[in-house]
């Protein structure tokens, strides 16, 4: 009988050594290359927006397919800080660029959407900021083998993520090209 238990145990214990961890390695390696692929999309996307000085309805929706490509779903958090020159504070002061003489307003994710989809762009100015999340909101195959094996599980555990932000660098155009 202790015989055959040992048998069992080892039958099991190579099963997982020759199937299991191979399997998990290579599912996180799948989310590896999908977290490059989604972070060199959310750079290209914000840097774009930073040396252009606008955002656009079709580069938005371009970024959106390129994240989506990777086969999975993703929450995209993108936040615009304007920044508001109000000459009339600044009759002592010359200079433009002081900290604290200059205010910036924020649009998140839905206005940003919502004004791109009615006007077709988002025209901004220098000094603008741009920051740009994407993180998934489906379960990998990586993240069920870990939560199983590990007994790690939550809603709000992420694998894939890319971030980007920056200070546009130009003047948006208002005209249409």
């Amino acid at each position: 009988m202790g015989d055959s238990l040992i048998t069992v145990v080892a039958i099991f214990l190579a099963a997982i050594l020759m199937f299991i961890f191979p399997l998990m390695s290579l599912a996180e390696r799948t989310d590896d290359i999908s977290s490059l692929a989604v972070q060199t999309a959310t750079t290209e996307f914000v840097d774009d927006v930073r040396t252009t000085g606008k955002m656009t309805l079709d580069d938005y929706e371009q970024y959106l397919s390129d994240i989506s490509s990777t086969g999975n779903t993703f929450d995209i958090e993108v936040l615009i800080q304007q920044l508001d020159e109000n000459p009339g504070m600044k009759t002592t002061q010359a200079e433009a660029t002081k900290i604290g003489e200059n205010l910036y307003y924020n649009m998140y994710t839905t206005q940003v959407e919502e004004q791109l989809y009615s006007k077709g762009r988002i025209t901004l100015k220098e000094g603008d900021l741009v920051t740009v999340t994407a993180k998934n909101t489906n379960q990998t195959i990586s993240q069920m083998l870990r939560n199983f094996f590990y007994m790690i599980s939550g809603n709000d555990s992420y694998q894939i993520v890319g971030q980007h932000s920056g200070v546009v660098s130009v003047n948006g155009s208002t005209s249409k090209n």
